[in-house]
This record gives structure tokens, C-alpha cells and sequence, in this order.
């Protein structure tokens, strides 16, 4: 069930660029990150990291700073240079901290003290991920007989379309990110109506009558939008994505 927008989630093809050049380490971060589901790429310097970055882009960048040629900082500054924010989580070796704190300061992520355990990789990516990763919410949505999708402002009731105005869809995918959620009159119409063209409250109570004529009510003969006291109002039943979007 949804408790709101946005849906957090991550992509299982997250793709990761890892950066090492100590080839045991590196075919150890492979395996693991795909044992995790995510698509890795693995280079052994910066010069072919900043190419293998450009022919793809990665999601996040697991960046070693003691690199043979090209080293990280140099990797990470040119990074940071062109205006790229791909999260980069640093590798670096014990007892170096300055070495991190000059990562750090010049744009890295986060960072990990070899040796490390993969579970406490894991782990950082993921932290990283959540905090970087924009999220979207579904395209197509669920609710009792409904099927919503967004970007075609389109509701369908059992298959049938519903014949519903750009507005009254607005106000549907309002109420039905929160489902359970009282939105007030007011609320409606800042959130529904153009700064320049907003109503009356009235106006909101003539939109959801039409609403619910056009949805119909459940197999109680009660009404999915339910006016709350003299609050506003809210949609009463449960949400979900769309499994098969």
C-alpha cells in the first residue's frame, strides 16, 4: 500500500563503475555487486574509469584514490569539474586520513578503509543510493476497481474509460497519493488550480460531485471520495503500483 508520494525504491540495475587496480579486489567487487543485482563495470585506472563513465554513465562510482596513472583525485576532480554528480564512494588505506579528508572536500560521497567487508559495502551503496537517487513514483496506479495512469491523465473503471477533465484527473491524483488523507478545500485549490485561476472553495465541491458521478460508488453503495466534516476531503480506499507496468 502507498503512504504517499514519492514511492522510494531502488532500480535492481543500478549500474555501479568500479575503479581498482588490485585485480583480486576488483573481481571480488564484481562478483559481489552482482550477486546484489546490480550491473557493474570494472576498470584498473582513471583514464579508462573517465571513458568507461562517458560510454555509460554510472549510478554510482566505487573510486580506489591509489590508482598506477590516472589516481582518484585527479578521477574525482575532473568528475566534479564538468559539473558530474555521480556519488562516488572512495577506497582508500589505512591510517590515511588526509587522504580522506581531501576526498571528501573535493567532492566524494563517502568513503571505506580497506580491508573492508563486502557487507559493509553493500551497505554504504545502498545509503548512497537512497540519498542520491531521485525517486519516481509509478506510472500506473490501483485502487479498488480503478486503474490510474499518470501520464496519460486517463482513470478506467473494469476496463472502462472514465471520461474525467484534465482538473477533475488533477484532483484524483492529489487525493489518491494519500489515500486516508483529509485535503482541505484550500489545499485542493493551491495545489489543482493555477496561482492566476484559482476558484472559490465552492468550485472544489462542484468537481468532486461530478467526480463522483463519473466514479460511481463501491459495492456498499458508498461514495471513493468522502467528504470529512466541513474539513475537505479524502479517498478512502487503498493504493498500490501497478504490478504489471
Amino acid at each position: 500500500m502507498l503512504e504517499g508520494f514519492p514511492v522510494h525504491w531502488i532500480d535492481a540495475m543500478t549500474h555501479i563503475l568500479v575503479v581498482e587496480d588490485e585485480p583480486s579486489l576488483r573481481q571480488l567487487l564484481v562478483t559481489n555487486l552482482g550477486y546484489e543485482g546490480y550491473s557493474v563495470e570494472a576498470v584498473d585506472d582513471g583514464e579508462p574509469a573517465l571513458a568507461a563513465h562517458r560510454a555509460r554513465r554510472a549510478d554510482l562510482v566505487i573510486l580506489d584514490l591509489m590508482l598506477p596513472r590516472l589516481d582518484g583525485f585527479q578521477v574525482l576532480a575532473d568528475l566534479r569539474g564538468r559539473n558530474d554528480l555521480v556519488p562516488v564512494l572512495m577506497l582508500t588505506a589505512r591510517g590515511e586520513e588526509a587522504d580522506r579528508v581531501k576526498g571528501l572536500s573535493i567532492g566524494a560521497d563517502d568513503y571505506l578503509v580497506k580491508p573492508f567487508s563486502v557487507l559493509e559495502l553493500v551497505a554504504r551503496i545502498r545509503a548512497i543510493l537512497r540519498r542520491t537517487q531521485a525517486p519516481q513514483p509509478p506510472a500506473v496506479l490501483r485502487s479498488g476497481p480503478f486503474r490510474f495512469d499518470l501520464p496519460g491523465l486517463e482513470v478506467r473503471r473494469g476496463g472502462r474509460l472514465l471520461d474525467t477533465t484534465p482538473r477533475e484527473f488533477r484532483i484524483l491524483e492529489i487525493l489518491i497519493a494519500h489515500p486516508g488523507r483529509t485535503h482541505s478545500r484550500n489545499e485542493l485549490l493551491q495545489l489543482a488550480w493555477e496561482v492566476d485561476g484559482r476558484p472559490t472553495p465552492r468550485t472544489v465541491d462542484v468537481h468532486v460531485a461530478n467526480l463522483r458521478k463519473k466514479l460511481g460508488e463501491d459495492d456498499l453503495g458508498r461514495p471513493f471520495i468522502t467528504t470529512v466534516g466541513g474539513e475537505g476531503y479524502r479517498w478512502t480506499a487503498a493504493v498500490e503500483a501497478d504490478a504489471g507496468d
